[in-house]
Parts: C-alpha cells; sequence; structure tokens
C-alpha cells in the first residue's frame, strides 16, 4: 500500500495543487510554452510534445507509490501553470523530498510558487508528521538556490557530476532540507510572501 494512497487537492489562494491525470497534457502543453521553458540549457522540463509521456512516467510511478505528482493551477479560472511533486518517499523516517517543479513564465513572480511550496509543505509536516522534507536543484541555477536558501533551508551538501544538461556538460546537484522544529519559521516566511502577493490583486 502506498504512503500516500489518495493524493489530496490542497487549495490556496493563488493556486490550487491537484493530482496529476493524464488529460492534463494538453493544457501542461500550452503552459510550458509560456516562456519556452523546455527550451533552456539548464532545465529538465518536458516539451510540448514529450508532455504526454513525461506524466505517463509520473503516473507509473505514482502508481509505484514512488512520487506523488500534482498539476499546478490557478485558484481562480483554474487554468494550468505547472507541475511540481512529492518523490523519495520513506515513510519509516518519514521524509519526502518536494521536486519536477515548473511553472509557466506568466505565473512567476505573481505569488504560485510560494503559496505552491507553502501547501506542500504544510501537508507534508502537518498531516504526513515528515521529519525531513527536501529540495535539491542544480548547482548552475544560482536563482534556484538562492530562492531556497532565502525560505531557510539548510544546505546539506553537493552531488558532483549528477546530471548532464541538455547542453552536453555535467552539473552538480545542491541537496536542501527542512527540518521539522524548523518548519514554523518557514511557514512564516513563505506565509508573508503570499500575503504580499495577495493585497496586491
Amino acid at each position: 500500500m502506498p504512503w500516500i494512497s489518495s493524493p489530496p487537492t490542497l487549495t490556496g489562494r493563488i493556486v490550487e495543487l491537484s493530482p496529476l491525470h493524464p488529460d492534463d497534457a494538453a493544457e501542461l502543453s500550452k503552459a510550458v510554452r509560456d516562456g519556452d521553458l523546455h527550451r533552456e540549457w539548464w532545465t529538465s522540463t518536458p516539451s510540448p510534445d514529450d508532455m504526454t509521456a513525461d506524466i505517463a512516467g509520473k503516473l507509473v510511478q505514482a502508481a509505484d507509490g514512488t512520487m506523488v505528482p500534482f498539476v499546478i493551477r490557478a485558484a481562480t479560472g483554474g487554468s494550468a501553470l505547472g507541475v511540481t511533486c512529492f518523490y523519495d518517499l520513506d515513510p519509516t523516517v518519514p521524509r519526502l523530498e518536494i521536486g519536477y517543479t515548473w511553472l509557466r513564465a506568466s505565473a512567476q513572480g505573481t505569488g504560485a510558487n510560494p503559496e505552491a511550496k507553502l501547501l506542500l509543505l504544510r501537508y507534508a509536516f502537518d498531516e504526513l508528521n515528515c521529519a525531513r522534507v527536501g529540495i535539491r536543484t542544480k548547482f548552475s541555477n544560482t536563482t534556484s538556490r538562492a530562492a531556497i536558501e532565502r525560505l531557510g533551508f539548510k544546505r546539506d551538501g553537493v552531488l558532483r557530476s549528477h546530471a548532464r544538461l541538455r547542453n552536453g556538460t555535467l552539473d552538480d546537484a545542491v541537496l536542501y532540507s527542512a527540518l521539522e522544529h524548523e518548519w514554523p519559521v518557514i511557514r512564516s516566511v513563505l506565509g508573508n510572501r503570499v500575503e504580499r502577493h495577495v493585497s496586491l490583486n
């Protein structure tokens, strides 16, 4: 029996995270074209043509109990904004990681990403009682590393030559984590960021 056998729908004021479904492929193919995210040399975001296969692969892992993929939707209107996942699930600790996240360009800077993280972390720490939640990013993605560190995640280490990028070069992976006792501070930081965006709308 998978640890998270019935993935929830997590609803906020800016975004809603719902279990990924094969029927989401057309909308997500359109979303990834917003900013041509898949063309960036440092990203592993699927291309529009590969979206159906990418979703199918994630759903195979979901059926195996090794991943919980979500589609990120606008809370108002319901348009697809991107994807995020729980993975590396270990209920014996318990711990998990958040990753495989991408967000259409027009949704970046709107509060969608911090609220998605807030919803995921709230579920992980408050509902699943996780002792640890991890996030990893590529060493070359300095913007992502800075954003993770601003949230209050601690850097655990580096996996050298962990991934080959689209341009053929090898890149390191940087591992971060938040522990249960660090969650209240991170929750406050994310909550304040979401509030600022909500107040602007």
